[in-house]
């Protein structure tokens, strides 16, 4: 039987593996082709994320958390490693493995090629220069959705630290840089993807943009109070543009009590869609891992799991219909009220 495709808001596959890892198979990791095409994954948000060199995040096993923002990082470094990034993606795309998704016909006709539709996105712009210089140069290499931070401060905007219990709500908002980002985006038709900017942030993108507010990977700070969640009023706001919320995979912050604990039921994930789903509509509920870059419920696994998944949103009182829009069709809907392509 065939799974039923599913299009993913996130995953960090560029960062954790090479090309042959992908194509041939790994033992590790929760991404490769054949665990992809096991579970139905059919595409997804490929971010490319520089991390700041000797910094690596510690996670406690139980919460609650407080992991320090990572120092910022310089423009000529992150350049250097997203091209490096990005090649490994261009890479897959001459093995035929994946096709980079420029437009909605590439991202219409990737699966029935055999292909895995991969988006081109930047986790952070620090590979932006702040004048925005190369930014054009980055869209017509393929770049289509763009977090303007990761959980550092730059020249954009301030992202959040991981904190449990937390609050979106520190710091300010975007810089001029930041506008100018946002409003180029809009222009060229790239994704503004407001996961992991702070509350002020997301506000501002809020004011600025023309285009459906998106969360790729995020979850509900009712349910979990961590400072990477959204809370009620963003909700409200992501409704209200024709976004969507990508339900993230990650156990920290999807856990009422913050634990990094895999052993977490797949119903933990089901409870945040069903929460956005009956806040502001089961169109604005998507799936967004954050496969090979978080600890995810061991239930699921993997990417070959993801039917497994499907299964426990259909549990959860889900029809059919919901649940093809939420796998893709509501990914699909608002990529294509995004793109200028």
């Amino acid at each position: 039987m065939t799974p039923r495709p599913v299009f993913d808001g996130h995953n960090d596959m560029l960062t954790a593996c090479e090309p042959a890892d992908f194509t041939g198979g790994r033992d590790d990791g929760h991404l490769d082709l054949a665990r992809c095409r096991a579970g139905g994954f059919a595409g997804g948000i490929f971010a490319i994320f520089s991390p700041t060199p000797g910094d690596e995040p510690e996670w406690p096993d139980i919460g609650p958390y407080d992991v320090p923002p990572a120092d910022p990082l310089d423009h000529a470094e992150a350049l250097a490693h997203a091209a490096t990034s990005a090649a490994k993606l261009f890479a897959l795309e001459a093995l035929g493995a994946v096709r980079v998704v420029r437009g909605t016909a590439d991202l219409d006709r990737a699966p029935d090629e055999g292909r895995i539709a991969a988006v081109l996105h930047l986790e952070g712009a620090e590979a932006i220069a702040p004048d925005l210089a190369n930014l054009d140069m980055w869209y017509e290499a393929g770049l289509r959705s763009l977090g303007p931070v990761w959980s550092r401060p730059n020249a954009f905007a301030h992202g959040v630290p991981f904190r449990f219990p937390g609050s979106p709500d520190v710091g300010p908002g975007l810089s001029k840089e930041g506008e100018r980002l946002v409003r180029r985006c809009n222009e060229l038709g790239i994704v503004v993807d407001t996961s992991h900017l702070n509350e002020a942030g997301f506000w501002d993108v809020a004011r600025i943009t023309g285009a459906p507010l998106v969360a790729s990977h995020s979850g509900v700070h009712a349910l979990c109070e961590s400072s990477r969640n959204l809370s009620q009023e963003q909700l409200e706001a992501i409704g209200t543009t024709g976004g969507l919320v990508g339900i993230v995979f990650a156990v920290g912050f999807l856990r009422a009590d913050g634990n990094y604990d895999a052993d977490t039921p797949l119903e933990t994930i089901v409870a945040h869609a069903r929460h956005v789903a009956d806040r502001i509509g089961v169109d604005h509920v998507a799936l967004g891992s954050d496969f090979d870059g978080a600890r995810i419920p061991a239930p699921l696994g993997d990417a070959a799991g993801l039917p497994r998944l499907l299964d426990a949103l259909r549990d959860g009182g889900f029809t059919g219909d919901e649940i093809d829009r939420i796998a893709w069709g509501n990914w699909r809907r608002v990529l294509g009220a995004s793109w200028t392509a």
